[in-house]
């Protein structure tokens, strides 16, 4: 069995140097990017941390790994449902009446599609305001950069103030941009997989409405004979 000198190419102490130089060059670079990447780095936070969130939730609720013919057959055979969907039949299938299925399912959509919608509308605020926070941190790092050419009388001083101002107007608007960029597209992913539920259920309601008039235009039937 390869031991982990094998695997890293032998030679683990050098391996941990690379990681301190870049963790080092990286916290340099954050530093020299001002009081914005604070703000950068809570909107990623918060961003990621929703869009995890509303990504386990959607892959709890099963609706993608149970076939249609399936849970066509739990409607019928109450004692056969299992998993997410079976408690969702056990929710909508219990209406006597069409009103009441009706209903059923509206308040099922009310209970299973809001929250992801309102959770939807927090990551895309997050996604807006990461290059809106990264074009601020632009704006204040070229203020530095002019008070400082104002101010100063061209000396060694002066340009580090300079290299400082311009270097966090670069790294805040490029921060934002790595973050809402990924988001933007972690956001379309979650929005689709949102969508996809919610034609699931817009298809359960249709079929179990079906069957609800079914039945009772059966038993209408056998009362008029």
């Amino acid at each position: 069995m390869p031991s982990l000198q094998d695997i890293f190419g032998g030679d683990l102490g050098d391996l941990g140097e690379r990681a301190r130089e870049f963790w080092t060059e990286a916290t340099e670079i954050w530093s020299a990017g001002g009081w914005a990447m604070i703000a950068i780095a809570s909107i990623a936070f918060v961003m990621f941390t929703m869009g995890f969130h509303i990504w386990f939730k959607l892959r709890s609720k099963g609706f993608h790994k149970v076939p249609e013919r399936t849970w066509r057959r739990w409607i019928d055979h109450p004692d056969e449902r299992r998993g997410p969907i079976g408690r969702l039949l056990d929710r909508v299938t219990e209406a006597p009446t069409l009103d009441d299925t009706r209903l059923a399912f509206q308040h099922l959509r009310s209970s299973e599609l809001a929250p992801f919608v309102r959770d939807l509308k927090v990551m895309r605020i997050c996604v807006s305001a990461a290059p809106l926070v990264g074009l601020l941190g632009t704006v204040t790092g070229m203020l530095a950069t002019f008070g400082a050419l104002a101010t100063g009388s061209g000396g060694d001083k002066t340009m580090g103030m300079v290299a400082g101002g311009i270097s966090e107007a670069l790294i805040t608007t490029e921060t934002g941009l790595v973050i809402a960029l990924p988001g933007l597209f972690f956001q379309y992913q979650l929005t689709r997989k949102h969508e996809l539920y919610k034609a699931f259920l817009a298809h359960l309601e249709t079929v179990c409405t079906q069957l609800t008039w079914r039945r009772l235009r059966r038993a209408a039937a056998k009362t008029a004979a």
